[in-house]
C-alpha cells in the first residue's frame, strides 16, 4: 500500500529534510540574534556605574589611587641606580648602532646622575635622595625597574599607560575598574581625576575617558579649590524640589520613549550623569572639605609648605574619596609644558628637583595615612609616568624620552612590598630581565582588585575588547599570594 505524503500544513510534522533545514535555520537565527543584541542592535538595559558588583575572585584591593607623573620621570635619577653610568659619564653610548631609533634622535654622551642612592628600610631597596621621605616607605613598595612601553611620544605614551592602546577611543584603566566593580558609594562617582594646578596632560580627556563604554564610566574631574566640580551648584532661582521634579520628568519621558540601540544607551548614561550630579551637590563638597582634617594630618601631607601644598591637597583628597567608596582616583603631577611637568629635556637635575620636592612628602603621607587608618591593604597605590628617559644627555644637561626600560611602583592592596622586580641594562636604557609591559602592569593591577584581565571584556566592534588587548600577564612577584 502506498504511503500518503505528509501535507506541509499537517500538524503531524515535517519531513526529515525539512526538519533539519528549519532546525539549522533556527540555530543560526538564535546566534544572529545574540550577536546583534551584544552589538547594541536591540535595546538593552544600561547598568549604573555606581552599582557595586562582585569581583571575579576574592582580592585584597577594593580601590586604586594612581599617581601619574606626567612628562616621564627619569629612572636613573630616582629608582634605578646605575654606577657604570656615572663611571662612564661623558662617553658615547655603547652599542648605539643596535638601536636605530635612538641613533636617529642624535643622543649626546652618557649623563651620570648627580643623585646619591641610599638603601632604605629593612629591605634595603636603593632609592635616590630625591625621595628621602618616600624612602621611609620602602618596605611597602614594590619597584618595577623593567617596565617598558611602545611609544616615544607623549600623546600616545599617555594613552597607552592610561588605556592600554596608543590611539584614542579606548576606555581608561579607571573605566575598566568602575565597569568591573562599580562604586561603593552611589552618591559619588566611581572614578575621579585630580589634575595638576598647572593644567592637564597632552591629549586631554581621552586619558580618563570611557571610550566605547557608556559615558557613566568615564572619570569625573574634581578641583581642589572652589566648587569641586564646575557648574555643580543649582542655577539661581532653581530650588532642590524643582530640580528633583525635572529629573523625575526626564526619567519618565525616557521610560515611555521608543526603545533604541546605542543611542538609547547613551541617553540612559546621560540621565544617570544628571542624577549623579544632583546627588553630588550634597555629597561632593563634604568629600573634598579638607578643613575637616586635623592640623596634624594637614601637616603630614605638607599643606603647610608652599612646594608641597598643591600635590598634598590632591593626595589627601584621594584618601578621603577612597575612604568614601570611590573605586579609582587618578592624581596627576605635572601639567602644561616644558618644566611645568616631568619632561626634562633642558636640565634634568633642575626639573626633577622641583617635581620630586613637590611630590615626596605627600606620597609618603598618603602611604603612611592609609596604613594608620587600616586602608592600605585595601587600597592599591600605583606610581608611573608615560615612559622614562635616556641615560644620554640632551643639550648637555637634559634627557630625552625613552620607553625601552623605566621604573614604576606599586604599594598596598596585596602588593608584596620591599622588593625590586626586573632589571635594565648597565646604563639604564632598556629592560633586559623580567620585562614588564604596560599590559602586564594593567593585568597585575586588575588582578589585585579581583579581576582577571582576560575575562574583563566589553563587546565592541564585533569582538570582546579588553584593556590588555590580546596579551598581558600578571607579574607573580608583585601579587605574592593575592
Amino acid at each position: 500500500m502506498k504511503k500518503q505524503a505528509m501535507s506541509r500544513n499537517s500538524p503531524c510534522g515535517r519531513s526529515r529534510r525539512e526538519f533539519l533545514w528549519e532546525m539549522g535555520g533556527g540555530f543560526a537565527g538564535t546566534a544572529l540574534t545574540y550577536l546583534l543584541a551584544q552589538d547594541g542592535f536591540f535595546p538593552r538595559p544600561v547598568e549604573a556605574a555606581a552599582a557595586p558588583r562582585l569581583p571575579h575572585f576574592r582580592a585584597p584591593a577594593k580601590a586604586c589611587i594612581f599617581l601619574f607623573m606626567y612628562g616621564g620621570p627619569s629612572q636613573v635619577d630616582t629608582f634605578d641606580p646605575k654606577p657604570l653610568l656615572t663611571r662612564y659619564h661623558g662617553q658615547p653610548m655603547p652599542n648605539l648602532e643596535s638601536d636605530p631609533l635612538l641613533k636617529s634622535r642624535s643622543p649626546g654622551t652618557l649623563l651620570g646622575t648627580a643623585r646619591t642612592f641610599h638603601r632604605c628600610g629593612q629591605s634595603g631597596i636603593e632609592i635616590s635622595d630625591f625621595y628621602p621621605e618616600l624612602g621611609r616607605c620602602a618596605d611597602d613598595i614594590a619597584i618595577i625597574r623593567s617596565t617598558y612601553a611602545d611609544s616615544f611620544a607623549h600623546g600616545s605614551g599617555l594613552l597607552q599607560m592610561n588605556t592600554g592602546f596608543l590611539r584614542q577611543g579606548y576606555p581608561s584603566l579607571g573605566s575598566w575598574v568602575t565597569y568591573g566593580l562599580g562604586s561603593a558609594n552611589e552618591n559619588l562617582p566611581g572614578y575621579v581625576v585630580l589634575l595638576d594646578h598647572r593644567g592637564g596632560p597632552i591629549s586631554g580627556p581621552p586619558n580618563w575617558g570611557s571610550g566605547f563604554m557608556p559615558a557613566s564610566y568615564q572619570g569625573t574631574q574634581f578641583r581642589t579649590a572652589g566648587e569641586p566640580i564646575l557648574h555643580l551648584s543649582q542655577p539661581s532661582g532653581v530650588s532642590d524640589d524643582q530640580r528633583r521634579r525635572e529629573l523625575s520628568l526626564l526619567r519618565d519621558l525616557h521610560t515611555h520613549s521608543p526603545a533604541g540601540g546605542p543611542e538609547a544607551q547613551e541617553l540612559e548614561s546621560r540621565i544617570q550623569s544628571y542624577e549623579l550630579a544632583f546627588r553630588l551637590q550634597a555629597t561632593a563638597p563634604e568629600a573634598v572639605d579638607l578643613s575637616q582634617e586635623t592640623e596634624e594630618t594637614r601637616k603630614l601631607y605638607g599643606l603647610d609648605r608652599p612646594e608641597t601644598e598643591r600635590f598634598g591637597q590632591r593626595c589627601l583628597m584621594a584618601r578621603r574619596l577612597v575612604e568614601r567608596g570611590v573605586r579609582f582616583v587618578q592624581v596627576y603631577s605635572g601639567g602644561g609644558h616644558n618644566d611645568e611637568n616631568w619632561d626634562a629635556h633642558g636640565d634634568v637635575e633642575k626639573n626633577h628637583a622641583l617635581h620630586c620636592s613637590e611630590t615626596d612628602r605627600p606620597m609618603y603621607a598618603l602611604l603612611t595615612d592609609l596604613k594608620r587608618l587600616g586602608l592600605l591593604e585595601s587600597t592599591l597605590v600605583m606610581w608611573a609616568g608615560e615612559f622614562g628617559r635616556t641615560p644620554t644627555n640632551q643639550g648637555g644637561k637634559g634627557r630625552d624620552h625613552s620607553p625601552r626600560g623605566f621604573s614604576t611602583w606599586m604599594a598596598g592592596g596585596g602588593v608584596k612590598g620591599g622588593q625590586t622586580v626586573g632589571r635594565t641594562d648597565d646604563f639604564g636604557y632598556a629592560a633586559i630581565d623580567n620585562k614588564v609591559h604596560v599590559h602586564d602592569l594593567h593585568a597585575t593591577a586588575l588582578h589585585l582588585m579581583g579581576m582577571d584581565h582576560r575575562h574583563l571584556t566589553y563587546f565592541h566592534g564585533g569582538r570582546d575588547m579588553r584593556i590588555t588587548d590580546v596579551s598581558g600577564r600578571v607579574v607573580p612577584e608583585i601579587v605574592g599570594s593575592a
